[in-house]
Formats: C-alpha cells, structure tokens, sequence
C-alpha cells in the first residue's frame, strides 16, 4: 500500500497545511475527535505530538501542553490504544512527532509495528540524527511503510542538505528559524534569503515550513517558498480553552485559511 504522505504530496503541490497538537491535551481523551475536526475542516496532513518530560526543542505553549498531558496521564502506549480505530474514521496522512527517548524505551521495532498497524504514516523525531538513523533503524521504519521526516534549519550547510534530501523519501521539515518553536513572529521575520537559498537549490523532495507560522498572513507568506506549512503553537494556544473543540478547531482553521 503506498504511504498516504507520499500520496497527497502527488495530489497536492502547493499551500499544504499540516497542524501539530499534542495528545493528551487539553484532556487526556481529546486526541480523537482533535483530529477528525481537523480532517473535516480541511488539513491535509496531522503532526500528533507525543508528549515528552524535557522538550528542549519546544517553546513554552507546546512544552507546557506537555506538562499538562502527561499530568493527564498521556503515554506512549495509552496514545496508541487511543489512536487503535482512527482509521475507520480518518483518511489524511498522520505522523507521531516528538523525541526520541520515549520511542526507544517503547522500543523502535515494537513503535514501528504499532504504527503501522494502527495507520500511522510517518515520524518525526528532531533528536534523532540522521546518521544513526541509517545506520540502526532506516530497515525497520522501511519495514513497516514508515517515513521517518527529516528537518533543515538556517544553520544546516548545503552538504548536510543534499544528504537530507537524497535520505529522504517524502518531505523535507524547514525549520523556519533557529529558535524554539512558537507563534506570534512576523512575516518579516521569516528569514527570506534562508528560503530562496533552498529554493534554488532544486531539492528533489517538497518542502514544508514550520516555526512561527501562526495566521493566514504567516501561511501564506511561507507557501511562496515551499509546498506548505506547520502550525503548531498557535493551534495548541486555540484549543486551550473552555470553548468546545467542535467550535475552537472549526473557527481557527476558517480563520487561517480565510485571511491572509
């Protein structure tokens, strides 16, 4: 069966939206009915955060919906035994994002055969280098129909790019800046030469942008450089509240998608 990922990047060329959350949060049973709203609203693909005692990567919005899962008693496998029937249910592209402690303590070949059983599509995994990767557990995710995303940042050389781009097999994550994630940067903030750097390039993968991509404004601005965007943050930040996800996911991604 071929990936899902690598079937909507074949449909779909330009302004893909991915939107991460993380499970677990704002309770512990909302993981679900998160993502049906946000297939039946219209994101093409879903990061479902696995929650992780030290996010070092991670802003405070998302290190504290963190915090706040795995006080609810979120964990690896109880995220999986959630997630068992979301396929009856749900047709776009989902990957697990998040560290790579957990997933080893899971254990990787056991991770890799729960997610493909339950219909995961992909992993991203930001501490886990690429060379480790190929070295220990590429044959395992390949095993099992698993992409394992990889991320470029502005700091990343033009070597390590084109290594990334030959090792990957469905997109490439461009970090937007070198900070921690989180909304509420500019446009202007985007670093535009960073982007036109790698869009002359002609990497043979598509690319999606995320970090700081936090409106329409911000998702548009960073679809004129890549295939599409992450929102992360500011999604986190719209369903912490009392409104209820059937309302609070439908009103932000109108909202996104609407203004720009």
């Amino acid at each position: 069966m071929k990936n899902r990922i690598n079937s909507l990047f074949e449909s779909k060329k330009e302004n893909i939206l991915s939107v991460y959350f993380t499970a677990g949060f704002p309770n512990l049973n909302d993981t679900v009915e998160i993502i049906q709203q946000l297939e039946i609203n219209g994101v093409d693909l879903i990061e479902i955060g696995m929650p992780f005692s030290d996010p070092t990567a991670d802003g405070p919005t998302i290190q504290r919906s963190s915090e706040i899962s795995l006080k609810n008693g979120m964990s690896l496998e109880l995220l999986f035994e959630q997630l068992k029937n979301i396929r009856q249910t749900v047709k776009i592209p989902l990957i697990l994002m998040g560290y790579l402690n957990p997933v080893y303590q899971f254990g990787v070949e056991r991770f890799c055969e729960k997610c493909a059983e339950i219909g995961i599509d992909g992993t991203i995994l930001p501490d886990l280098p690429l060379d480790e990767f190929e070295q220990y557990y590429k044959p395992v995710f390949e095993k099992h129909n698993l992409h394992n995303i990889l991320l470029i940042t502005p700091q990343t050389t033009e070597s390590r790019i084109r290594q990334i781009d030959a090792a990957s097999s469905v997109f490439i994550y461009m970090v937007s800046s070198s900070s921690t994630t989180g909304a509420g940067k500019k446009v202007e903030d985007f670093q535009r030469g960073y982007f036109e750097r790698i869009q002359s390039m002609n990497l043979k993968n598509p690319r999606l942008i995320g970090f700081g991509i936090s409106d329409g404004a911000t998702f548009e601005n960073a679809c004129k450089y890549a295939n599409g965007a992450i929102i992360g943050s500011a999604f986190v930040k719209a369903i912490d509240s009392e409104i209820k996800l059937e309302e609070s996911v439908p009103g932000f991604i109108k909202n996104l998608l609407t203004t720009g």
